[in-house]
């Protein structure tokens, strides 16, 4: 079998390490237990968090055990990581819920059913019982403050202030991988590279209390060509809970991403092999890039909803660009025909529709020819909408090109 640090390295996904070739050789020596930790902030995980979750199927494929710690401690403080104003306070029962909702997901993903398959675990049950002074005394004094002040997980906070509760956040990771090293043996912390001063840290911990050497490995954000985090639309994040994102929204984010970043994402978020993805996303040799969009979105909707949700999302999208299939998958939303006879202006219907996130977006939208209702182009923002506009029930709106939604009349 091949070892997983080279096909992570080949895929893209690998940016600093703490020796590549010490880390290289251990997960080429035998199975190894490494956790990636991820802090229940919203009510799902989003697509940034789906590089990650891909990793974790990478390493368990080829035979290494992934921890998914649950932050439900971590979270109650706020990681400063990349961030320059300090994170929402969220409640222990917020927390809490948002956790259960995270484990669903995990459980899509990774190998639970067995003695030697993954483990979940929430870092609030050893962080919520700590005596502060007996932690501090045991392990602060393994952090100097002065280092701590130079790491890039605080930079950026250190310019607009940052809090003494944020400042704990490193120690408390730290502990986590200490913790997990004595509990099951974890050698290995792997995240994002927003989180390599935190990850360092905590093998250092391991270190200085236990003498023994522990890893870390970070790997690429999901970010643009032009360095931009992807992810994002202007209804808000693209999240992986079918409620939040709907599949056939989900799938029309990444059939639309730019043409530079499509290689990027078929080898980060797909099991394509790479002769594959560089055979499909050659340009100077005459692959056709939709071609390879389209490969991307089935293959990532599929692996996040299902191979029945990526079908239903395709043939919505071939039906809206002209190849034929049904709507029946489009986003859709129910207008009751009592609003409809109190007056309903195309303004109250985009809203409705959550297309647009104000009255005004919604004018600008309309004066700049952006908005069509079954394919005519809309000029007035006082459009009063009718019966007549709904064809067997249903009417068809378009925001720009390519986002689409469907009405229905109750």
């Amino acid at each position: 079998m091949d070892n997983v640090f080279d096909i992570l390295q080949e895929r893209g996904f690998v940016e600093q390490s703490t020796n590549m070739e010490e880390v290289r050789e251990l997960l080429g020596s035998g199975p190894v237990t490494f956790y990636i930790g991820f802090d229940p902030t919203a009510d799902s995980l989003h697509v940034g968090h789906f590089i990650q979750i891909m990793v974790m199927m990478h390493m368990q494929k080829s035979g290494h055990r992934p921890i998914a710690l649950i932050g439900g401690g971590t979270t109650l403080v706020g990681d400063p990581s990349g961030r320059t104003d300090m994170r929402k306070m969220l409640t222990k029962e917020e927390i809490a819920a948002n956790a259960e909702k995270f484990k669903k997901t995990f459980s899509r993903f990774l190998r639970f059913d067995d003695k030697d398959g993954a483990i979940m675990v929430n870092n609030a049950d050893w962080l919520l019982d700590l005596k502060y002074i007996e932690f501090i005394r045991d392990y602060g004094r393994f952090f100097s403050v002065n280092r701590m002040l130079t790491a890039e997980c605080f930079k950026i906070r250190l310019e607009k202030g940052l809090t003494f509760l944020e400042f704990n956040y490193m120690l408390m990771q730290s502990y986590d991988f200490l913790e997990l090293y004595r509990r099951y043996g974890a050698l290995l912390e792997m995240g994002g590279n927003d989180q390599w001063s935190n990850i360092l840290a905590g093998a250092d911990l391991i270190r200085r209390v236990e003498g023994a050497q522990a890893h870390a490995l970070t790997f690429k954000l999901l970010t643009t060509a032009a360095g931009k985090k992807m992810g994002k639309t202007e209804s808000g994040a693209v999240w992986l809970d079918p409620e939040k994102t709907s599949p056939y929204e989900f799938y029309q984010y990444w059939r639309n991403i730019d043409d530079a970043d499509v290689r990027n994402c078929l080898s980060l978020l797909t099991f394509i092999p790479m002769d594959e993805v560089r055979a499909m996303t050659d340009m100077e040799h005459g692959a056709d890039i939709n071609k390879a969009k389209e490969t991307l979105a089935y293959e990532v909707t599929k692996l996040v909803h299902s191979e029945e949700e990526a079908n239903k999302a395709q043939s919505a999208a071939k039906a809206l660009f002209g190849g034929g299939g049904d709507t029946a998958n489009m986003p859709t939303t129910e207008i009751s025909a009592e609003s409809l006879s109190k007056g309903l202006t195309i303004i109250d219907l985009l809203t409705e529709c959550g297309l647009i996130s104000s009255n005004s977006e919604g004018r600008r939208l309309i004066k700049d020819g952006g908005i069509y209702l079954n394919n005519e182009r809309i000029t007035a923002h006082d459009y009063a909408i009718s019966k007549n506009d709904f064809h067997d029930g249903e009417a068809l709106l378009r925001k720009g090109k390519k986002v689409y939604h469907k009405a229905v009349l109750k």
